[in-house]
């Protein structure tokens, strides 16, 4: 019953228009490599960027309000064509839901065509960018005159810029932006206090194949008519945006803010060791400080535990060293011995025991109990 249903050609297209929808205003890099964006459609229209940074947003936020009010009527129309046995082309002979949609189908472009027309009375002067923007202009100035000073540090090329097309992150002498898929928030350097208020650690990015660590990071205005806003950023770029930025960062969360690709894969390597088997110490034997660091007592032991794995079969070796080294030594001393160009490989790769130099994976590695 269910395989017959997806046969239906208005189901195959109502999925097909729903992961569409979706990529296209969430806007995945596939999207932005094929140039199916608002940015690239409609490219001729908006300008450069770089030449007219707020006026670009200004006419970038107009036009993808208007282009994603029309995607619902787009699907109207094209379960005209997949399912012409419910006569959508004439809605009065359309059931009432699909007369209700059509309505609101309609209503939603009319909506932000009103809209519109009223944000760009006063040349543009009503817009909600114009307005933030306005939130810094001095008592005889205008959003023109801070618009001006946007464009011109923008233009700069020590400017610090980072996320995806929908989320960016930029920072320059003066001013902190975050551009957003409808809106342009914008806080002055002088006026702001930064917090980190949350890390998420993952284990591999979809870019790189690597860990990383992303941080979120409040920006509070003193101008009351500034609204905080929340930046996202990798971990490894955060000693970049602190060198740009003329306010500390206050980290209310006691983040561990991992700065370098060793320190994120000491965490992935930490976090794949606590979940193999536990060594347990054999009586009368005592645990001594870690030889690495000589900080805390040694806590690992290295036991040839991947014989059954076809990947590592003839590669590991039996180590019958004691246990000598804490998790963190051992951790900094796997990455140490990687290739640095290839990231990707580490979690897979086997380096020698830095004691007595048998080979062993992540499998291998046991906390002691």
């Amino acid at each position: 019953m269910l395989q017959g249903n997806m046969d239906r050609p208005e189901v195959t297209f109502t999925l097909a228009y729903i992961v569409f929808v979706f990529c296209f205003v969430f806007t995945p890099t596939e999207f932005i490599s094929a140039g199916v964006t608002v940015q690239n459609l409609f490219s001729g229209w908006l300008g450069s960027e770089d030449l007219g940074f707020v006026q670009y947003h200004i006419k970038r936020t107009t036009v993808t309000l208007l282009v994603h009010s029309i995607l619902p009527l787009g699907y109207y129309f094209g379960m005209c064509i997949a399912a012409p046995d419910k006569n959508l082309w004439y809605v009065h002979s359309a059931n009432d839901i699909w007369q209700l949609y059509f309505t609101i189908s309609v209503a939603l472009p009319l909506f932000s065509l009103v809209l519109v027309l009223h944000w760009s009375r006063n040349k543009w002067g009503n817009h909600p960018i114009s307005k933030s923007i306005g939130a810094h202009a001095l008592p005889q100035s205008s959003w023109r005159a801070v618009s001006s000073s946007i464009n011109t540090e923008f233009r700069r090329i020590d400017k610090f810029a980072t996320g995806a097309p929908g989320a960016r992150v930029i920072v320059t002498d003066t001013w902190v932006m975050k551009v957003t898929t409808y809106y342009l928030h914008v806080a002055q350097q002088q006026d702001i206090h930064l917090t980190v208020i949350d890390s998420k650690q993952h284990e591999l990015s979809p870019d790189s194949n690597t860990p990383v660590q992303i941080l979120t990071i409040t920006v509070a205005s003193i101008n009351p008519s500034v609204k905080p806003f929340d930046i996202r950023l990798n971990s490894t770029e955060y000693g970049e945006l602190r060198e740009k930025l003329h306010a500390p960062i206050r980290n209310a969360a006691n983040v561990v803010i991992h700065q370098t690709l060793s320190d994120l894969f000491l965490e992935t390597f930490k976090s794949h060791v606590e979940v193999n088997q536990i060594y347990s110490l054999p009586s009368g034997l005592e645990l001594e400080p870690c030889i690495g660091c000589m900080q805390v007592c040694s806590n690992t032991k290295l036991l040839r535990l991947c014989q059954d794995d076809g990947q590592y079969e003839g590669e590991c070796q039996q180590c019958y060293c004691r246990p000598m080294w804490c998790l963190t030594c051992l951790g900094k001393w796997f990455a140490s011995r990687q290739d640095q160009q290839h990231p990707e490989t580490w979690l897979a790769s086997r380096v020698p025991c830095p004691t007595c130099r048998a080979k062993f994976c992540i499998l291998d590695v046991c906390l002691v109990q």
